[in-house]
């Protein structure tokens, strides 16, 4: 069956051509235009020689060229590779090495990056050009090709490349956009999410677009910032992390204005206190749907949605894929646990990838029995709503008591002083592990670390509650505001 992840453009620009696609600062570009770029953008990179199937990486900022050339390589027939913009050069060389990239697109403060890297890996580097006559046609692709290579994040060694279908990414913005967001043409999509990242990529862009929403770009996050663009373009849908509602909510306490057309909000990428969904909520009036997934499941895999949703859990399987909880110890075959067990999240569905490119070993670890293993900890409720526990590496095992950091984090998180809360296990010559509380206080809060381990003690078991705790001015995080837990560690030691 032919499928192409540009479809998603091309369809929208012909039922919407008139209507804002993009907004990029003060530019807005409707959907014809943009259309007509990415076509006239993938003849010029066939006349540079990119064929179908051929590889190209893009290293750009969330500005209106990533969608162009991303778009531009699709309709060309061509396989994109995001490149995350805070590595440093010789990072981006390996991953164009890796995937054996034919060609780099850059822009703007990349460029000098992207022209280093480019170097170093024997490729050339190439600037969004939408100038010239048009493809004719978008290249057909087959809905089992591959459409993108997600790296992830390298935790422990190398990092791998992710095989994405088109039919992967077709299925994850439409589920996104009609099932779970009931986007419309109508709906305007604040996109804060760096766009190489599968969460900003599919579930805002891609959703938005599929919808024929209006998408706001947003080169660098900040609270202020962003509360700022939320007035001023009436956006309807936020999509973020859990640092990013954090921002949020203390920029309208310092003041700024509450947007009023914001009716929902989505969060993604880590786990979400339910004190601060609940800050969130009151703050803005809206309601906030939290969801789960990973890069190799394009991403979205299971969502909390209006009419059914729990805050505490990441909901149910999206449409057309099953959600179940493993054994964690049975590494060669997939053993199912009962209802309410704590063990490995494992999903399967349309959502899976294709596997680790050049990685068979890595693949065959990963998906056992038809089953994308996730190394995450959770437990189903009988209804089959999914609550991450947390990921398996993370897991403390204090004196021989598991402790799930995010518990601990969630009874922290209701401190009234506490703004930002982070769990991690430090090593202990007599318990093993002793768990550690970084903790970010609110301004001019007076409470000692003494303060807080005492308050948690009275509310978390004898083997829960922290023993160490680190004021800090600022927890650590990535690009995609995901706490750095490896980082932390070492702060915090």
């Amino acid at each position: 069956m032919q499928l192409s992840v540009a479809t998603i453009l091309r369809e929208s620009a012909v039922r919407h051509p008139g209507r804002t696609a993009v907004v990029d600062g003060d530019v807005r570009v409707s959907y014809g235009a943009l259309w007509q770029d990415v076509l006239r953008f993938a003849a010029r990179l066939r006349a540079r020689g990119i064929e179908p199937g051929d590889r190209v990486a893009l290293l750009l900022p969330n500005t209106a060229d990533f969608p162009r050339a991303y778009y531009a390589v699709l309709a060309a027939g061509g396989t994109v590779v995001p490149v995350h913009a805070l590595l440093v050069a010789e990072e981006v060389a390996y991953v164009l090495r890796h995937s054996g990239a034919r060609a780099l697109i850059s822009a703007g403060p990349l460029e000098s990056l992207a022209a280093e890297a480019a170097a170093d890996a024997g490729v050339d580097v190439l600037r969004v050009s939408c100038e010239g006559e048009p493809l004719e046609r978008v290249e057909p692709r087959e809905q089992g090709d591959t459409a993108v290579i997600l790296y992830t994040s390298g935790t422990t060694g190398q990092p791998k490349g992710a095989l994405l279908t088109h039919g992967n990414l077709v299925l994850n913005a439409t589920v996104c956009a009609q099932d779970l967001f009931a986007l419309t043409p109508d709906d305007v999509v604040l996109g804060c999410l760096p766009l190489f990242h599968s969460f900003g990529q599919s579930c805002a862009m891609n959703a938005a677009l599929r919808a024929g929403a209006a998408l706001v770009l947003c080169p660098r996050f900040t609270g202020p910032g962003a509360l700022a663009l939320l007035a001023e373009e009436r956006v309807t849908v936020f999509m973020g992390v859990p640092t990013m509602y954090h921002a949020l909510t203390e920029a309208l306490g310092a003041g700024g204005v509450r947007p009023t057309t914001l009716r929902m909000a989505v969060s993604g990428g880590a786990a979400l206190p339910v004190a601060l969904l609940e800050r969130f909520e009151h703050a803005f009036n809206a309601v906030v749907l939290e969801g789960y997934g990973l890069t190799e499941t394009s991403p979205a895999a299971t969502f909390n949605q209006p009419a059914d949703r729990r805050p505490g859990t990441v909901g149910r399987p999206i449409w057309g894929t099953e959600a179940a909880v493993a054994d964690a110890g049975t590494e060669d075959r997939i053993v199912l646990l009962p209802t309410g067990e704590v063990g490995e999240v494992v999903l399967r569905g349309h959502n899976v990838f294709a596997g680790y490119l050049d990685d068979p070993g890595a693949t065959a670890a990963a998906v056992v029995d038809g089953w994308f293993r996730t190394g995450d900890l959770g437990v189903q409720d009988a209804e089959g709503r999914l609550s991450i526990v947390d990921r398996k590496k993370d897991l403390i095992i204090r004196g021989g008591f598991n402790v799930y950091p995010r518990e601990v984090e969630e009874t922290l998180a209701r401190h009234p002083s506490i703004a930002q809360v982070s769990v991690v296990g430090l090593a202990d010559e007599e318990k093993g592990e002793e768990i550690c509380a970084a903790v970010v206080l609110r301004p001019d809060a007076p409470e000692t670390p003494e303060d807080i381990i005492d308050w948690a003690r009275q509310r978390l078991g004898k083997h829960k509650y922290p023993r160490v705790v680190r004021l800090l001015g600022a927890l650590p995080l990535g690009p995609s505001g995901k706490i750095l837990k490896r980082e932390l560690r070492e702060a915090c030691a």
